[in-house]
C-alpha cells in the first residue's frame, strides 16, 4: 500500500519550493526599483551545495520572444564552462537591463545537475514591442524624412535609449537646415504600442527693427527676407543680416530671439541696427602707374536720401602715365565722374549702376596721341535664382573717343623706320562714337570678397560697339575669365588665374579698341602696354599670398589685411596692332615676381609689385624688371 501522506507531504514540499522559486526574483528588485551599480542581488540555489564551486554546464534565456537569445549571451560576461560567479552575474544582470529592451523583472536562477554542474537560467520581460508612429506639428521637414530615423525602432521593445538616439537624430535634422528654436515638445506611447511624437518648431510671432535714424523702415524690411508666421531659420537670418550690412550704411548689424509672451510657443525677433557715417568728402592724393602722381578730390553718400542708395562725383588730375615706353605721350592726366548706384531695382533680384565719366590723357594704345572719352552707361545685375552664386549682367551705354596727334615729327621718323606708310597714321587714330551692349555671366563662390581663400570666381562677357558715325567700325569682342583659390595652411591661399579675350567680328575695328598686355592690371614686371597690343590675347598667373611673419599677429585692422604674394605671369597677344610693330614689342612674356597687396573693403586689392621678365622684354623693356602700382583687381 502506498504511503499517501508521505507522498501529499513530498507534493506539498515541491510546490513549496517552485511558488517560492517564482515569487521571489533572483533580482529581488520590485517593479519600481532601478537597477544600479550598487544595487545587490540575492540568488535562490539549493542548501545541498555551494554554487560558487560550481561549474556553468549551459546558460538558458527565458521570456525573450523579440531580442534574440544570442545577442543577450553576447553582451554578458558569463560563459559557457566557466566557474560561477555571483558577483558576475549580478553585473550581467544590470549589463542586460542597460540594454533597454527589458523591464526590471528579470531574475537568474542556478539549477543543480546531477553531475555537479549548473544550468543557468536567465528569466526577462520584454517592454512592450513599438507597432507605429504618429508625428505632429512638423511642417518645415516632412513625416517621410523623420520616419526615417524612427522606422528602425519599429517591431522592437520599446528602447529609452534608442529612442533618446532617434530624438537626437531628429533634432540634429532639424539644426542642420537652421532651424535652431525646434524641438520634440512631447513624447507618449499608446497601450498598443504606438509611439506619438509632438514637435514645436519654432514660429516667429513678430519682427521688429531698432537703430535706424537715417535709413527708411521699407529699405531695411526689404533685405529681411524672414517673415512673421514663418518657422524661423538661422541660415536665412544669417544671409538676411549679411544682405543689410552689405549696404554699407550700418556699422554693426545683429539680432536677438525671444519668446513671445503672447505665445509660448512662438518667438519675438529684434534686428539692432548700428548706422555708420554714409556722407564723406575726399580730398587725397598718390602714385598710380596709369595716372602717375595724381592729387584727387570727391564727394560720396553710400546712403543717399536714406534709401540705400549710393551718389559719387570724383574728380582727379594727374601728372600722366608712369612706368611705360616712350609711346605714351607725357601730358597732364584729367578725369571725372559721377555715379549713381541703385541696389533695388524694381526688385530684390535686381541693382542698376550708372556713370557718366570724362577722361582726358595721353592715350595708353595709341603711341603718341592724345585721347579724350566722353561716356554715359549703365549696368543692370540680376541674381538669378537657379543658382545664388551666379549673376547676369546687361551693360549698355555710349561712347565718344577723340584721338588727336600728339608728335607727328617723332611719328613720321618711327614709321619711316619701320618702313611703314604714314597714311596708315590716319587708321591709328581713328576713333568714334558708338553705342555698346554688353551682356555677361558672373560666377562667384569666393568664401570672402577681402581675403578669400577658397572658391572661384569666374565672368565671361561679349561686348558689341555699333559704330554710329561709320558703321564699318562696328565689332564685337569675346572676354573671358576664370580664378580658383586654394586654401594653403591656416591663413595662405594659392590663386590660379586665366583670361582671355577674342575679337568675334569687325574688319575695321578701331585700333583704340585693341586688347594690351603688360603693366599692373596684366602682365606684372613691364611697363603699360610693354607686352604689346592685339585683336586677341590669352595669358595666365600664378600667385601665393601669405601673411607676413609676425606682422599678422599686431592687433592692427590695417595689418591683418597686409598680404606678401610671390607670382608668376605669362600671356601673349595674337594680330598685333600698329603700336607693337612701331615699339618692337615682344607680344608674348613670362614674368616673376614679389609683391605686397591690402585688401580694402569697397575699393579691392591695392598692390605694390616688382617683376622681372623671364623671356626676352624687346628693346624697350627691361631686363632688370620694374615695380608696378595697382588699385583694384586685374582687368579681364
Amino acid at each position: 500500500m502506498y504511503n499517501i501522506s508521505g507522498i501529499y507531504k513530498k507534493f506539498i514540499l515541491l510546490l513549496t519550493m517552485v511558488l517560492f522559486t517564482l515569487l521571489v526574483p533572483c533580482s529581488v528588485l520590485a517593479e519600481d526599483d532601478t537597477i544600479t551599480e550598487n544595487t545587490e542581488l540575492d540568488y535562490i540555489e539549493e542548501s545541498a551545495y555551494d554554487s560558487s564551486t560550481a561549474y556553468i554546464n549551459d546558460i538558458e534565456i527565458l521570456g525573450s520572444n523579440i531580442i534574440k537569445p544570442d545577442f543577450i549571451l553576447s553582451q554578458i560576461s558569463l560563459k559557457k564552462g566557466e566557474l560561477y560567479d555571483k558577483e558576475k552575474m549580478q553585473q550581467d544582470l544590470k549589463t542586460i537591463y542597460k540594454l533597454g529592451y527589458f523591464t526590471e523583472r528579470m531574475k537568474a536562477v542556478p539549477v543543480k545537475n546531477s553531475n555537479g554542474t549548473i544550468s543557468l537560467k536567465i528569466i526577462v520581460e520584454e517592454n512592450i514591442p513599438i507597432t507605429d508612429f504618429t508625428i505632429e506639428g512638423n511642417t518645415v521637414v516632412s513625416s517621410e524624412e523623420i520616419l526615417q530615423y524612427l522606422l528602425p525602432l519599429k517591431g522592437k521593445p520599446q528602447n529609452i535609449a534608442a529612442i533618446n538616439q532617434a530624438m537626437e537624430q531628429i533634432n540634429q535634422c532639424y539644426y542642420s537646415k537652421g532651424y535652431i528654436l525646434s524641438k520634440i515638445d512631447s513624447l507618449y506611447d499608446d497601450p498598443d504600442g504606438t509611439l506619438n511624437i509632438s514637435i514645436t518648431e519654432g514660429k516667429i510671432n513678430s519682427i521688429s527693427i531698432t537703430g535706424n535714424e537715417k535709413t527708411k523702415q521699407y529699405i531695411i524690411e526689404r533685405n529681411i527676407m524672414t517673415e512673421p508666421g514663418s518657422v524661423y531659420n538661422e541660415n536665412q537670418m544669417k544671409q538676411d543680416l549679411v544682405r543689410l550690412y552689405s549696404t554699407q550704411a550700418f556699422k554693426d548689424v545683429n539680432r536677438t530671439i525671444e519668446v513671445s509672451k503672447d505665445d509660448p510657443d512662438k518667438y519675438d525677433v529684434t534686428i539692432e541696427l548700428k548706422e555708420q557715417r554714409t556722407a564723406s568728402v575726399s580730398i587725397g592724393g598718390g602714385l598710380d602707374s596709369a595716372t602717375g602722381v595724381f592729387g584727387s578730390a570727391g564727394i560720396s553718400d553710400n546712403n543717399f536720401r536714406g534709401r540705400n542708395q549710393r551718389l559719387s562725383l570724383t574728380g582727379m588730375v594727374g601728372s600722366g602715365v608712369l612706368m611705360s615706353d616712350s609711346s605714351i605721350l607725357r601730358k597732364v592726366n584729367y578725369q571725372a565722374e559721377i555715379s549713381f548706384f541703385e541696389p533695388h531695382f524694381l526688385n530684390a533680384d535686381n541693382s542698376l549702376m550708372s556713370k557718366l565719366y570724362y577722361r582726358d590723357l595721353g592715350s595708353y594704345q595709341i603711341p603718341l596721341a592724345m585721347e579724350r572719352r566722353i561716356g554715359i552707361e549703365g549696368t543692370l545685375a540680376h541674381r538669378l535664382k537657379v543658382n545664388p552664386r551666379m549673376s547676369s549682367t546687361l551693360t549698355i551705354g555710349a561712347e565718344y573717343i577723340d584721338l588727336t596727334e600728339g608728335d607727328r615729327n617723332k611719328v613720321s621718323n618711327m614709321y619711316r623706320m619701320h618702313g611703314l606708310n604714314i597714311a596708315d597714321r590716319a587708321k591709328e587714330l581713328d576713333g568714334g562714337f558708338f553705342l555698346k551692349v554688353a551682356p555677361g555671366l558672373t560666377y562667384d563662390s569666393r568664401d570672402s570678397a577681402i581675403n578669400p581663400r577658397n572658391g572661384v570666381v569666374a565672368s565671361l562677357r561679349f561686348e558689341e560697339a555699333f559704330g554710329l558715325n561709320g558703321f564699318d567700325k562696328t565689332n564685337g569682342r569675346l572676354t573671358g575669365m576664370a580664378k580658383r583659390y586654394i586654401p594653403v595652411g591656416k591663413k595662405s591661399s594659392l590663386t590660379f588665374t586665366g583670361r582671355g579675350g577674342l575679337k568675334v567680328h569687325g574688319a575695321h575695328m578701331p585700333e583704340i579698341m585693341a586688347y594690351r598686355l603688360g603693366g599692373p592690371y596684366t602682365i606684372r614686371g613691364y611697363k603699360v602696354n610693354g607686352v604689346g597690343t592685339g585683336t586677341s590675347f590669352i595669358m595666365g598667373s600664378a600667385e601665393l599670398a601669405t601673411p607676413i611673419p609676425f606682422v599678422d599677429k599686431l592687433r592692427v585692422n590695417f595689418l591683418q589685411n597686409l598680404r606678401i604674394t610671390f607670382w608668376v605671369d605669362a600671356g601673349t597677344v595674337f594680330n598685333p596692332t600698329i603700336a607693337s610693330t612701331l615699339y618692337d614689342r615682344p607680344n608674348h612674356a613670362i614674368t616673376a615676381g614679389v609683391g605686397l597687396k591690402i585688401n580694402m573693403p569697397g575699393v579691392g586689392p591695392l598692390s605694390i609689385d616688382y617683376g622681372f621678365p623671364l623671356t626676352n622684354p624687346g628693346p624697350n623693356g627691361n631686363r632688370n624688371g620694374y615695380f608696378t602700382f595697382g588699385v583694384g583687381d586685374m582687368m579681364y
